[in-house]
């Protein structure tokens, strides 16, 4: 188990950039899978990011709208994973957790699913105006 950080949230003008951070406590921070959600006011939580490391080869996935403009990130030594957004949108605005997924629950086979996560942080405020 881990515990979740999140800062770097804030508000921000259509098509600003805001660099979020997710730092988690414990050891073997880089086996573990770690994912970007995000839920805006009457909507249900949704997947925005992930990145894992399976067998030496690094993956990342991504919504498809935020393709091109987000760039997920982790630094092991600093047990910490960045969510770079940039060309941001209104419809951007939410509150943006963090979620890791611990080795000990075998290969992560669906990223996008946030019942694939064990520990979230408390989410950060993202909002951007138009």
């Amino acid at each position: 188990q881990v515990q979740l950080v999140e800062s770097g949230g804030g508000l921000v003008q259509a098509g600003g950039s805001l660099r979020l951070s997710c730092a988690a406590s414990g050891r073997s921070f880089s086996t573990y899978a770690m994912g970007w959600f995000r839920q805006a006011p009457g909507k249900e939580r949704e997947f925005v990011a992930a990145i894992n490391w399976e067998t030496g080869v690094t993956y990342t996935y991504y919504k498809d709208v935020v393709k091109g403009r987000f760039t997920i990130s982790r630094d092991n030594a600093k047990n910490t994973v960045y969510l770079q957004m940039n060309s941001l949108r209104p419809e951007d605005t939410a509150i943006y957790y963090c979620a890791a997924r611990s080795p000990s629950w075998g290969p992560i086979r669906t990223p996008a699913a946030d019942t694939n996560y064990g520990d979230w942080g408390q989410g950060t405020q993202v909002t951007v105006s138009s």
